[in-house]
């Protein structure tokens, strides 16, 4: 990305920086009311990409960050403006993100934006949005889910407008520059990262809880037989010394004779 024409990165930044405290304090009270369901499928969202980006350093995840981009034939201090639920950006190195995402102060723009729709409780305009990422910020992918409806897109930029990815034989949806597949399981969309599924923390500890009663019970059972060897080796050794004692009673017996 490059600053906008006629002003220089330090000056840009204080632009955008006050445009998006101006768009905060903007806001209705409305926006800040998220339907459970787009809450849990953030929640799946953020803590599958923690593991990502553990394998994956280059990956860098944000949550309900603003992105702020110039317009062609609009003043470069009136930037417009769109949220993601979610966001993903891929480069090599860490990124001066703050309060806003600032495309012409990144290296790189976005690879992948997230939304979760809740018909019954809408936050924004999604149709707006898509325009947005299809025609001013070019994301190469967008995934759209309706959780009320059981409804997963996740669309591909080809040439100038978003196609729909295709399932794969798996019947997954594929991001190859992330080493990705999404789907739906369980009615919530889930993340395979190359080519296995990416559990959750509860499931982790359902996961963690299952080893940890197989070695107790491996140890038990150790012990047990252990034990058992040790009354083995007792009564062997009881009955060499009963052995032995009968033997010199019989040595008695014939001496006296």
């Amino acid at each position: 990305m490059t600053p906008a024409a006629g002003l220089d990165p330090a000056r840009l930044k204080v632009i955008y920086e006050i445009d998006a405290e101006r768009y905060l304090r903007s806001l209705p009270l409305e926006h800040f009311m998220e339907a459970t369901a787009q809450a849990t499928q953030r929640k799946i969202t953020l803590e599958s990409f923690d593991l990502v980006a553990a394998a994956r350093p280059d990956v860098h995840v944000f949550n309900e960050l603003l992105i702020q981009y110039p317009v062609p034939g609009q003043h470069p201090t009136r930037p417009a403006r769109v949220v993601p639920d979610n966001m993903v950006v891929v480069h090599p190195a860490p990124l001066d993100v703050a309060g806003s995402f600032m495309t012409p102060l990144q290296p790189v723009g976005p690879l992948l934006v997230l939304e979760y729709v809740s018909k019954s409780n809408p936050r924004k305009d999604y149709e707006d949005n898509h325009a947005r990422y299809e025609r001013d910020l070019r994301v190469p992918y967008y995934l759209l889910f309706y959780p009320d409806a059981d409804e997963l897109t996740v669309f591909r930029l080809a040439g100038e407008r978003y196609e729909s990815v295709k399932p794969n034989d798996a019947g997954r949806l594929a991001v190859p520059e992330l080493e990705l597949q999404v789907a739906l399981l369980d009615g919530w969309v889930r993340y395979w990262f190359r080519g296995e599924l990416l559990p959750l923390p509860g499931e982790l500890l359902g996961q963690l809880n299952a080893v940890r009663v197989e070695l107790v019970a491996e140890r038990a059972a150790r012990l047990a037989a252990e034990r058992e060897r040790d009354a083995e080796r007792r009564r062997a050794e009881a009955a060499e010394a009963e052995l032995a004692r009968l033997r010199d009673e019989l040595d008695r017996t014939k001496g006296v004779g």
